[in-house]
């Protein structure tokens, strides 16, 4: 092949990637400027949501609660906990799946009758989704800083880079799950579908576990709360979350590697 599986993923992939970066930025700046009229009332809003029932306020609560009235408090509520993971989420999984809709296409049969081992392919699959991600996670951090600075919201540099590393391997890991899928069943809607539906569920455990008891106890299996359960844009950088996080990728990409050596794909 002229071209490794990586370098081929990452120049289809150029396109997307471009909108998807300049989007991220765009929603930011959205947000950002907006914040200007926002702080001065911050108060408001934040005693408006307090008067909220409490399973709404628990779907948009980070580990610092919901605040406006400081810069971190507003981007936690406004874009780290709920549309900016959703955005990623839906790039990473799109990304993951990539493998079997190759496989429902019928161009994959193509790809592996090139002297490559089916290992090297899923793994140069999980590098350009694992790339992706990066790229879009510099684009956000860049934006936070200079849009943010612009709007006059002082956030940490090291902050910010600590949260949307813990966003980033949020994303990674759902794309690894994507891939998992794909790699057992070959069906792009499954690799879609159940990736998307366990997220919802982990973001309902890691919102709900603060008012439902019984979900306390099983709170810290949820990639959510790894993610921003220990609000990293106060708080910096979590090592105990980021090696929970690089564990389960490492694990699902192990199993999505042995599933695909094993199962039979040329049909």
């Amino acid at each position: 092949m002229r071209l490794s599986v990586f370098a081929r993923t990452a120049r289809d992939q150029r396109r997307s990637m471009v909108a998807w970066a300049i989007g991220l930025v765009l929603l930011v700046g959205m947000y950002v400027g907006v914040y200007p009229s926002v702080k001065g009332s911050g108060s408001s809003f934040t005693k408006l949501i307090d008067q909220m029932p409490k399973t709404f306020r628990a779907l948009f609560t980070t580990g610092g609660g919901v605040d406006f009235t400081t810069p971190a408090g507003y981007l936690n509520t406004e874009l780290l906990t709920f549309m900016g993971p959703m955005l990623v989420l839906v790039y990473a999984i799109g990304a993951g799946s990539a493998l079997a809709g190759e496989e429902d296409r019928g161009t994959l049969d193509l790809l592996l009758a090139n002297p490559i081992g089916r290992a090297r392919v899923l793994l140069e699959k999980f590098a350009a989704l694992a790339a992706g991600v990066a790229v879009l996670m510099t684009a956000l951090w860049l934006a936070l800083l200079v849009e943010g600075s612009a709007a006059g919201m002082d956030v940490p540099l090291a902050h910010a880079a600590a949260a949307v590393l813990h966003l980033g391997l949020l994303g990674v890991e759902f794309g690894a799950l994507a891939l998992l899928v794909g790699a057992l069943t070959g069906r792009l809607a499954l690799a879609r579908a159940v990736p998307a539906g366990v997220a919802v569920a982990a973001y309902l455990v890691n919102g709900f576990a603060s008012i439902v008891s019984w979900l306390g106890p099983i709170r810290a299996s949820s990639p959510f709360y790894q993610y921003i359960g220990r609000d990293p844009l106060r708080t910096g950088l979590s090592p105990t979350a980021v090696l929970v996080s690089v564990l389960s990728i490492a694990v699902l990409v192990g199993l999505a590697t042995a599933s695909f050596r094993r199962r039979d794909v040329l049909t």
